[in-house]
């Protein structure tokens, strides 16, 4: 069976410079290298499943920009379906410029969002039809919090299940977070969810689960994901390999999860193959260019 994936988010061109190390404040240093390629959470999140033999549709809105015709051209060299994709005439696509320090692959991203802020709930409400279809939906907060919510909601009404990707973190009121089956953040977004400053994994993780059925996984980088229902906690260590570039890495463990879920894995067999799939991912520079394909999760993951 193949799974069908609903992506509610973002698009932006990343504008990625690599450099021996990252500047300080008020510093410049020379870059080694620069380039350029497709990004945004959402469509990392899309790209990540279609890799992994997903059958996916994006919902988002992008600029009549060459950036926005580049999201284009990638999304149809994976066959993501763009039918619910909006071209804005007045903002332009949203870009990414992204630092990555070439010892340690550790990066800094600032996001100018653009045409992503404008996709408004009535755009969502027009992909119904493909929510109502999915297995899963993924959505994450670099489009508006009210279209993030409404896209959660329209799927929980079809019995679709839900996946949310709080970054870049952000407090959340506990009606949103109620709506997601499965949350997914970084230690970092974990402590803004939680408002626990210094707590360990577990007991932030655990004060944001609002239903008995709800599950968090905490994405712990080289120490793999931190899996948290009412019931118990377990960590799924990671796969050890020599990173490159992070960037887009927490990306791909969300798009995998959703196809490892979709396809009726076990939670913590779903959770081991997305951090297969995103320890691929920082083994190769860039974001969409590094997604991995599914021959090599499973091949990594044996």
């Amino acid at each position: 069976m193949t799974a069908k994936i609903v992506v509610v988010g973002s698009f932006n061109m990343d504008l990625t410079s690599y450099m021996e190390r990252l500047p300080r404040l008020g510093e410049t240093i020379h870059g080694r290298h620069f380039q350029t390629g497709p990004g945004g959470k959402g469509s990392n999140q899309a790209i990540a499943a279609a890799r992994l033999n997903a059958d996916v549709t994006f919902v988002g809105r992008i600029g009549t920009d060459i950036f926005g015709d580049s999201a284009v051209a990638q999304w149809g060299k994976d066959g993501i379906n763009t039918r619910y994709v909006l071209r804005d005439a007045e903002v332009p696509t949203g870009v990414a410029p992204i630092w990555v320090e070439d010892s340690t692959g550790r990066n800094a991203i600032v996001i100018a969002s653009g045409a992503n802020l404008k996709l408004t709930p009535e755009d969502v409400e027009a992909s119904a039809e493909a929510v109502a279809r999915a297995d899963v939906l993924v959505t994450q907060l670099e489009i508006s919090l009210d279209s993030a919510a409404y896209a959660l909601k329209l799927a929980k009404q079809s019995g679709v299940r839900t996946i949310l990707n709080p970054a870049p973190a952000a407090a959340l009121p506990d009606d949103i977070i109620a709506l997601a089956d499965i949350i997914t953040p970084n230690e970092t977004e974990l402590e803004v969810l939680s408002r626990l400053s210094g707590s360990d994994v577990e007991s932030a993780a655990r004060m944001l689960l609002k239903r008995d059925d709800q599950v968090i996984i905490v994405t712990l980088g080289e120490q793999g994901a931190q899996v948290v229902t009412k019931t118990g906690s377990v960590q799924i260590p990671a796969f050890p390999v020599q990173a490159v570039d992070t960037t887009g890495a927490g990306d791909c463990f969300t798009g995998a999860l959703a196809v490892a879920l979709a396809e009726a894995q076990p939670m913590n067999e779903a959770v081991r193959f997305a951090n297969a799939a995103a320890a691929l991912c920082v083994t190769k520079p860039g974001t969409a260019a590094s997604m991995p394909t599914r021959a090599e999760v499973e091949a990594l993951r044996k």
